[in-house]
């Protein structure tokens, strides 16, 4: 399908006057930054101050759990068994290897004596059992080596995280004959906390120098490329010192510090790139550097604004759901992403402002562009200079519009298709890397000992153990009856209680049908069943639950935001629908390294579990949603620019393509460099994130927005505008409206 040429119709660069008449209020808001560029530098900089001592070292506040729901009937149950109301599950497990038969003379007098010192250790309040001490030959390996010194932290989450953060260090290493070394969920949590800061250090380290060279060519000098870095490094700051107070009132996930960092620093880059590119374009025109900065905070202002709010609203959609893991990532990107669009809109114009020329200092490639009209017909010239070959590319595309959409279409649904065999769980010691003591511990009490953390765990309090002993033993049968039940397990405690011992996996779906059969059986007085494969029946339900009503919101919000800046309703249902087939792709891309242990040399080593963790399809999905509207807006918002000049939508494609396409995948590359030093991490959530983001970002910048949405734009034609009456007359300035001349 050729599109056909048309006369030109207008100018792509604006009168050299920074705006004609009295000056609205947005005006003389971006005069005044220009005038007193250098007290808004100051002003930041202060601010900047202050917020550092508060950001430093705030992952030490934060905490590393938060991936089931705290009201669900299974926390409720765990948090009865915590209080002593039956057999709680040791949360902090020591392994105690010896060269010796644990029975030896020497090695169960060694034995006896650090059991005792963990004891000691611990405090009165804690109990602790050991093999040394009565413990049962449970707690012996079957070869006879190695032996167990069992411990159950009281507390809250973060009160038995710093009880093992004082104690880890006290009692591994070598006792005597013992080498002994920590396992349970909270060792598990500590080196996972551990690990998260230095990989984070890390990872900064890696993309550090890749970051700034591909900054430094993007923006065409070394002085340009610091400016998107002034920008992060001030949301970042800001970003961290709240959330450290915000720590003290509510649980908050110490991941949240790897996103800030990540999205900070991308979206500076995007708010960035936008608004250089503007300020240079209008110098080219014959703009004083003043007035181009004001012509350009201007501008870009409107873009940068609606993309802040709509990746602000796609992460606020993680705030429906009850796992504070995700709630902290809502915390810390809607901070993160409203400093970077407020310091983007005030610091990046005063620094140019001061800077004037010497922004093209130390360039690495000529920054005086030939003047270029967007708006010449297309397919009358050869497009040259910069965007030439995104024009070229939009051109092309929208002569053969459906076999594009089509292929691309199929190509990112087949890349897709590992999604449909996902298997969700949850995170436990296997996120470590095998070279992790805690992990090889944990593999140990798998491979070594004949005893297992209990399936399921049941409390029944309307039961007292002693007086309805029988009927404790009656529902106790009733559940050994369950299919897949090994044995059940009762005992004394402050309440009745079942334990279901059982070889089925707990994080699979193997273990969420077993509980739903346990919770079936009729218990007398009611009860709670809790235990592992509970926690994880519990979160799928929570996460089920809650998704419809984040997809509602940013569906919504999106839709919205861009029917704002558009227009046009087929736009607006557009852009979240091209939007989820590259965020497919990144699905079907984790499901098939991470699940299915395929192509694992591209990320580095990791234990293949033959699960996904149960939360990272919906972090990913808000935060690459997010960061793929952002790209959206900042190709519509010229689309509708140059739409309003030329009164034609294929040239407002090419042209909105031209201006956008190299900044777009360039701030792309450089967030999918950051994203991917993430998948250089030790940690396997961390390695999913990372790989997964990075993917869908490049996939989003590069298929999505140079191909399909050129393609489908062109066979919608004018179509893209539709809107219905009413909405038209209650925006008559929205949208690709052709200006009347």
């Amino acid at each position: 399908m050729p599109v056909a040429p048309a006369a030109r119709t207008a100018r792509a660069l604006p009168p050299a006057a920074p705006f004609a008449g009295r000056p609205s209020r947005s005006e003389r808001l971006a005069l005044a930054l220009v005038r007193r560029a250098r007290l808004v530098l100051v002003l930041a900089a202060l601010a900047v101050a202050a917020a550092a001592p508060f950001a430093w070292n705030v992952a030490s506040h934060m905490s590393s759990g938060g991936f089931a729901d705290a009201g669900a009937e299974a926390a409720r149950a765990d948090a009865a068994l915590a209080r002593g109301a039956g057999p709680g599950v040791p949360n902090l497990v020591l392994v105690a290897a010896a060269p010796r038969p644990v029975d030896d003379p020497g090695v169960r007098g060694d034995g006896a004596a650090f059991a005792r010192r963990v004891a000691a250790l611990a405090g009165a309040g804690t109990p602790v059992t050991s093999y040394w001490d009565g413990g049962g030959p449970a707690l012996r390996s079957r070869d006879g080596r190695t032996a167990l010194v069992a411990l159950r932290l009281r507390g809250g989450e973060d009160e038995r995280r710093r009880a093992a953060r004082k104690l880890v260090p006290r009692v591994t290493g070598r006792h005597g004959a013992l080498r002994v070394s920590a396992a349970g969920a909270e060792a598990a949590g500590l080196a996972a906390q551990d690990l998260s800061e230095r990989d984070l250090r890390r990872s900064e380290l890696m993309s550090l120098a890749p970051t700034f060279a591909l900054l430094a060519l993007v923006f065409g000098g070394l002085v340009a490329g610091a400016l998107p870095a002034v920008v992060g490094a001030a949301a970042v700051t800001g970003t961290l010192a709240l959330l450290r107070p915000l720590a003290e009132l509510t649980p908050v996930s110490l991941y949240a510090v790897n996103l800030t960092t990540a999205l900070g620093l991308g979206l500076a880059i995007d708010y960035g790139l936008i608004l250089l590119t503007r300020y240079r374009e209008e110098v080219d025109g014959g703009r004083g550097r003043d007035a181009a900065v004001v012509a350009a905070t201007l501008a870009a202002g409107r873009t940068i604004a609606f993309s802040a709010v709509t990746v602000a609203l796609s992460l606020s959609a993680m705030l429906v759901f009850p796992l504070y893991f995700l709630r902290s990532f809502a915390y810390a990107g809607i901070a993160v992403v409203a400093l970077a669009g407020i310091a983007a809109l005030t610091v990046l114009p005063a620094l140019l402002a001061v800077l004037g020329p010497r922004v093209d200092a130390f360039a690495l490639r000529r920054t005086r562009r030939p003047r270029v009209d967007a708006f010449a017909p297309i397919g009358d010239r050869r497009p040259r200079g910069p965007g030439a070959f995104w024009e070229r590319l939009a051109t092309a595309v929208m002569r053969r519009p459906w076999p594009v959409a089509l292929g691309v279409g199929a190509l990112l649904a087949a890349l897709a298709l590992p999604f449909a065999g996902v298997s969700f769980g949850l995170i436990d010691d296997r996120v470590l890397p095998p070279s992790s003591p805690v992990h090889q511990a944990s593999q140990e009490l798998r491979r070594g000992f004949d005893t297992r953390e209990p399936v399921a765990s049941a409390v029944l309090p309307g039961l007292d153990p002693r007086r309805d002993a029988a009927r404790l033993a009656a529902y106790a049968a009733a559940l050994s009856r369950v299919e897949g039940v090994d044995r059940v397990e009762t005992g004394p405690g402050r309440t009745a209680w079942a334990a279901v011992r059982s070889r089925v996996e707990p994080y699979s779906d193997a273990g969420t049908r077993l509980v739903a059969a346990l919770r079936a059986v009729p218990a007398p007085g009611g009860a709670l069943v809790g235990g592992p494969a509970a926690r994880l029946a519990d979160t799928r339900a929570a996460v089920a639950d809650r998704l419809p009503w984040a997809l509602l919101i940013i569906g919504t919000a999106t839709a919205a935001l861009v029917f704002l800046l558009t227009g046009g309703v087929l736009l607006a249902a557009k852009a979240p629908a091209v939007g989820l087939l590259s965020l497919g792709a990144s699905f079907g891309a984790v499901v098939h390294v991470f699940q299915e242990g395929r192509l694992r040399w591209l990320v580095g080593d990791f234990v293949v579990t033959g699960m996904t963790d149960l939360t990272v399809p919906v972090l990913m999905f808000c935060v690459a949603f997010g960061l793929s509207m952002d790209y959206e807006i900042f190709l519509l918002a010229r689309i509708v620019e140059c739409r309003a000049a030329s009164g034609d939508t294929a040239r407002a494609v090419a042209a909105g393509l031209r201006h956008t396409g190299r900044p777009v995948t360039s701030a792309a590359a450089v967030v999918a460099i950051v994203f991917a030093a993430f998948a250089a991490s030790g940690l396997t959530l961390l390695k999913v994130l990372g790989a997964g983001l990075a993917l869908a970002v490049v996939l989003d910048a590069t298929l999505v927005r140079g191909l399909l949405v050129p393609a489908v734009m062109r066979l919608a034609g004018e179509a893209n505008w539709w809107a219905p009456a009413p909405l038209r007359r209650a925006l008559p300035g929205a949208g690709g409206a052709p200006r009347r001349r």
